[in-house]
């Protein structure tokens, strides 16, 4: 192996203070080769050290609670506008959708070690409804979530009526002029947390109400509704738990609920531009008339709280797994098709937007904080980010 200096010593060097020097400039030499493999050694090390010391540390000594508030609605006892048929049955919705609101915000702060959601009354300027958004953002566990209700009323616009009509063919059909007005009142909720490998979720529930203009008995009414999950990561036995809790509250009133809503949120939550679901489903239903107003409202208010049950236990058990800015960026991803969804696709958007004097903040309050679009990003084959591209590329039965 060659050397890079002779170890003879050099006839020429016949006076020891040269040789002096010589050693003396070789060791200074040595030192600095030794101080730069040091440097480039220290530098590799930080390059290799995981990002997982970086990111998510804010959550290093945040513990889930022992026990979720509100997990246990089965075996709680019902409220009194379960039973309260003396009460309209707009009454008795309005009441339920601000239950599930403070019973859900309840359920996530339980969660959220340095933030409250934060509670936003509005009143509409014509005078015809209300709302309130919880909503809470760049918190430690949840970037961003809402929990909005609003009850509201108006007069349908050509839009709306035009909507109604192609997606109910059967009764709203009878719906002959634009002469009507409507009443809703319903829950929204979008929870976007911080962790990529806690899934992202959506819940919906309302009841719609047309009226003949200057009548109080409603000409139609309908329920709606339903909760789905969209992780960036697909953990499958979190999937078969969210689709086991919603199937058993839906069980509970009719055993064709589940299979039948399923199919249905599959169909709708698509993306149909990318050729990919939302996510990994859940339930959705529109419409809902094809049993009595008294049993439709009893399974809206189990399916409504079964929700918290199948999926806050979710995120409290992923809100601490560390993660690198590779799981960080692909989150992003996702978040982008989802805002891709709710902005081209959704019906509810469509409907929020179309309506007269409408709250704009509370209609795009499940957008995301944060998204990203990456130029034809395509995952590493067998890669996780593959692994959920390839499930939500088509249809699963999660459980049976």
């Amino acid at each position: 192996r060659p050397r890079l200096y002779s170890t003879k010593p050099n006839p020429q060097a016949n006076s020891s203070g040269l040789r002096k020097a010589e050693i003396a400039m070789f060791s200074l030499a040595g030192v600095l080769v030794g101080t730069l493999a040091q440097q480039i050694r220290s530098r590799r090390t930080q390059s290799e050290t995981p990002v997982e010391n970086t990111l998510g540390g804010e959550l290093a000594n945040v513990k889930a609670p022992v026990s979720i508030p509100y997990t246990d609605y089965e075996t709680s006892p019902k409220p009194d506008y379960y039973n309260d048929t003396s009460r309209p049955m707009h009454e008795r919705m309005e009441s339920f959708v601000l239950d599930l609101q403070d019973r859900l915000v309840t359920a996530l702060e339980s969660l959220e070690p340095n933030k409250k959601f934060l509670r936003d009354r509005w009143e509409r300027e014509d005078g015809k409804g209300y709302g309130i958004s919880c909503v809470i953002q760049d918190g430690t566990v949840f970037e961003k979530a809402g929990v909005n209700v609003s009850v509201i009323s108006g007069k349908l616009t050509p839009g709306q009526l035009q909507s109604m009509r192609a997606r109910n063919p059967k009764t709203a059909q009878t719906l002959t002029s634009d002469d009507y007005e409507f009443r809703v009142a319903g829950v929204s909720v979008v929870i976007h947390p911080r962790n990529p490998y806690a899934p992202t979720a959506h819940k919906n529930y309302r009841r719609f109400e047309v009226y003949k203009k200057g009548s109080d008995t409603p000409v139609m009414a309908w329920f709606g509704g339903g909760a789905d999950l969209t992780p960036a990561y697909l953990f499958e036995d979190d999937v078969k738990y969210f689709h086991q809790t919603l199937k058993d509250a839906c069980d509970k009133h009719d055993p064709a609920y589940y299979a039948r809503f399923k199919k249905w949120c599959d169909t709708y939550f698509t993306n149909t531009h990318r050729n990919e679901t939302r996510g990994v489903g859940g339930i959705f239903f529109d419409d809902l008339e094809d049993k009595a107003p008294e049993d439709l409202f009893h399974f809206a208010y189990d399916s409504g709280n079964s929700f918290i049950k199948a999926y806050v236990p979710l995120v409290a058990k992923r809100m601490t797994m560390p993660y690198t800015q590779r799981e960080r960026n692909w989150q992003l991803i996702r978040r982008g098709h989802y805002a891709e969804f709710n902005l081209v696709h959704d019906r509810g958007t469509k409907f929020g937007l179309m309506t007269p004097g409408a709250r704009i903040e509370s209609i795009l309050m499940s957008l995301p904080l944060t998204a990203r679009w990456e130029y034809m990003n395509k995952p590493e084959p067998g890669s996780p980010e593959d692994k959920l591209l390839q499930t939500v590329r088509k249809t699963t039965e999660w459980v049976h």
